[in-house]
């Protein structure tokens, strides 16, 4: 497993939602070179050499494609793209009440498409 990306993915969860590993049961696994985080067995988030990815649904996905930096999950140049995940920039994982709301919509995204 890529330790760095699992690194930087627990870490950035740790300090947005703390009570996430405590409320659900959290696993961390290699996906195509990148780390992919499940929550109860469902994957809500990638980190790779794109950064951060979130599993988010359709109408979250749409709105968040018309800001500036947001793009398509791709794990390969010239790979497909994961139609429901969206790479967050920086600026928009900085913004830690921002961030929140799309990481609690990632987990309850994920957790809803796992029944």
């Amino acid at each position: 497993m890529k330790i760095n990306y699992l690194n930087n993915l627990e870490d950035l969860l740790k300090r947005t939602r703390p009570r996430l590993f405590s409320s659900y049961r959290m696993e961390f696994k290699n996906c195509f070179g990148a780390v992919a985080g499940y929550v109860n067995g469902s994957i809500f988030v990638s980190c790779g050499k794109f950064g951060i990815a979130l599993r988010l649904p359709p109408r979250t996905l749409a709105e968040l494609f018309k800001e500036k930096g947001v793009s398509p999950l791709k794990y390969f140049p010239n790979g497909h793209v994961k139609k429901e995940y969206a790479v967050i920039p920086g600026r928009m994982i900085d913004d830690h009440g921002g961030f929140k709301k799309l990481l609690d919509k990632s987990v309850k995204y994920a957790l809803s498409i796992s029944r």
